[in-house]
């Protein structure tokens, strides 16, 4: 008997080709036409066609021996495309252009959901005699029952009955309540929840219609009516609960999301696929603990958050699209009746999550360069290392690509904190906004100790105790951050994934003290604290460089203001003067003393005719004038 089994979903099957074909943004034409391809192909499959040319072929009656997943497949798209069709009547008979026509398109509308309700009565009766051999279990047909009560409420809302399709709808809710609490996965409570999301508006549409008190209290209408109503709209209802549960705890499945919460209430998951990823993420961070006992700062840790980091990338895209399905489609979901919370705050509280993972991986990824770069010897040329932050020593070569790199890091970090900073989650909870705005100016001042590290590498050293002096700045706002709130509420989560304690800053304080000590010496061995560049690389002004073609520069004459005293030449003795010039002279070294004669003596006789422009011209007027 096992193996005439039949296993059919029909509420999964509903939601899966709903969202894939065109009903995630209303197109009832695309979904339309996609069912009667499927129902086309699922006859030809299992050999139910009328027959070729004008010779029709009644079909056999299906009986409950025969009866294959693929006949329930058939009867579930027929309704489905009765459906869609009346829907899509519904909407052309509202637009202006089929203003004349209105009540035909209505009418052929009532028709299309009436026939809707007649195939899903027929697929409910299949299920039910499947039951009965046991060849189809609880949850199946509970799923069935539940599908067939809501298309008929629907109806009912449909022609204006609304106090038959409160009933109809109520009950419907309350079997989706036991799906979900006796559901053995987290996805199939996701869909019971999802479904139950679906229906409450109607509920509350027909509570106002009837003019109930409080038409808003979904729950409270449906505790009131189902129990009234529930054995007489579902045959053996109670029994058909109890054998729900027994197979729902003999069945229970490991691959169930352990409880998210936020600030002490649960973060609800209504849709199946976004419980998916969500089992991912959960795998991978139990993966990462695992890793980070035996590989804590060390590269295999580091690479550990890519898959988290993955999962929580899909878990975003899914959550983000969702959303924007929600405002395309104009339609919303019950917040205040399951919890107060809706695809917004997860896809908020998913984004939370991948940043503070991000922020964590970045951090230990900066850690593990700064422990693995004070421990390497560098071919490049090294520079001390700094005291700043977490996990310092001693003075040893670090490669000079360290702090750059460093530096980057924290501009991630950065970037992080100030994307988590403008997320409504955080914006509403004033002690997590105080202590994100701590670690944006604690980070702050990291970085600018790091850059200062940089600047001083190329004996920059001005530069670098200005950043000295900016991450003083933002220590002082992270500690007027931190009095704002009286608990850090990261520090005291679970998952604390940028720890700072009063430790940090202090230890970070003294490092700041310490390095601008070191450098205000660097530079006074340097330049003497100079504050202007090397001479040897001073440029000189192009001014010089034009005047100097002009005017002769007497050298000495600014060596001497400047503080640089020429040489003086070498002091001759006069004894060693009078000895020289008693001595006979030869003729042949009197030949320089009488060329220096002939080369000063004619010097200025030779200055007129070698003159030119006007003076030249003018050469008799000067000379009669001197």
């Amino acid at each position: 008997m096992a193996d005439n089994v039949v296993v059919f979903r029909a509420l999964q099957l509903a939601n899966e080709q709903r969202n894939a074909y065109g009903l995630r943004y209303n197109d009832f034409v695309r979904y339309r036409k996609h069912c009667a391809n499927r129902t086309h192909r699922l006859r030809s499959s299992l050999k139910m066609t009328h027959g070729k040319g004008r010779d029709f072929k009644k079909l056999p009656p299906l009986s409950p021996d025969t009866a294959k997943d693929g006949h329930l497949q058939l009867l579930l798209f027929e309704a489905e495309r009765a459906w869609a069709y009346s829907q899509e009547l519904t909407s052309s008979a509202l637009l202006p252009v089929n203003k004349d026509n209105a009540s035909g398109l209505r009418h052929s509308a009532t028709g299309r959901f009436r026939r809707a309700v007649n195939w899903s009565t027929q697929l409910l009766s299949l299920c039910q005699s499947l039951y009965a051999s046991s060849r189809l279990s609880a949850e199946n047909l509970i799923e069935v029952t539940i599908y067939t009560i809501i298309l008929n409420g629907r109806f009912l809302r449909y022609r204006d009955d609304f106090e038959d399709a409160l009933i109809q709808l109520s009950v419907a809710r309350s079997l989706l309540d036991d799906l979900a609490e006796t559901s053995s996965t987290s996805r199939d409570q996701a869909l019971a929840v999802l479904f139950s999301d679906e229906i409450s508006p109607e509920i509350r549409y027909c509570a106002h219609e009837l003019g109930r008190a409080k038409a808003y209290d979904v729950n409270g209408i449906v505790a009131d009516i189902a129990p009234k109503y529930r054995n007489e709209i579902v045959e053996n209802c109670d029994a058909l609960l109890t054998k729900l549960q027994s197979e729902e705890k003999s069945s229970a499945s490991p691959s169930n999301l352990r409880p998210i919460t936020w600030e002490g209430q649960p973060v609800p998951v209504r849709y199946p696929e976004l419980v998916d990823v969500l089992l991912r993420v959960q795998k991978a961070e139990v993966a990462i603990s695992e890793d980070n006992r035996h590989t804590k700062k060390s590269k295999l840790g580091v690479t550990a958050y890519d898959a988290v980091l993955l999962a929580l990338s899909d878990a975003e895209e899914v959550a983000r699209k969702l959303q924007e399905t929600q405002q395309l489609s104009g339609t919303g979901t019950n917040a205040s009746a399951s919890g107060g919370r809706d695809i917004h705050f997860v896809h908020a509280y998913i984004v939370y999550q991948l940043l503070s993972r991000r922020i964590q991986r970045d951090l230990l990824l900066m850690e593990t360069l700064l422990s693995s770069g004070s421990n390497e010897k560098s071919r490049i040329p090294a520079q001390k290392k700094p005291t700043a932050g977490k996990g310092k020593g001693n003075a040893g070569p670090v490669d000079s690509r360290l702090y750059p790199a460093v530096v980057k890091l924290l501009d991630t970090v950065l970037q992080s904190l100030t994307q988590m900073r403008t997320l409504n989650i955080v914006d509403d909870n004033a002690d997590l906004t105080s202590a994100v705005e701590a670690r944006i100016s604690f980070t702050n001042a990291r970085r600018c100790v790091y850059l200062a590290q940089c600047y001083n590498a190329v004996k920059k050293y001005a530069e670098a105790l200005t950043l000295l002096q900016h991450a003083t700045i933002h220590l002082r706002e992270t500690g007027s951050s931190l009095s704002l709130s009286e608990s850090d509420p990261i520090n005291t989560s679970v998952s604390s994934f940028f720890s700072l304690k009063d430790e940090d800053i202090k230890e970070l304080e003294s490092a700041i003290a310490s390095d601008g000590v070191q450098y205000k010496r660097d530079w006074f061995a340097y330049n003497g604290g100079s504050v202007k560049a090397d001479p040897a690389t001073y440029k000189k002004p192009l001014f010089f460089n034009i005047a100097l073609n002009y005017v002769e520069l007497d050298m000495d004459r600014l060596q001497q203001r400047a503080g640089k005293q020429p040489v003086p030449p070498p002091i001759v003795a006069p004894s060693q003067t009078k000895s020289k010039k008693a001595e006979p002279v030869p003729e042949r070294k009197q030949l320089p003393k009488a060329k220096v004669e002939e080369h000063i003596e004619p010097v200025v006789e030779s200055q007129q005719p070698t003159r030119g422009g006007i003076s030249s011209l003018l050469g008799g007027w000067w000379s009669k004038n001197s």
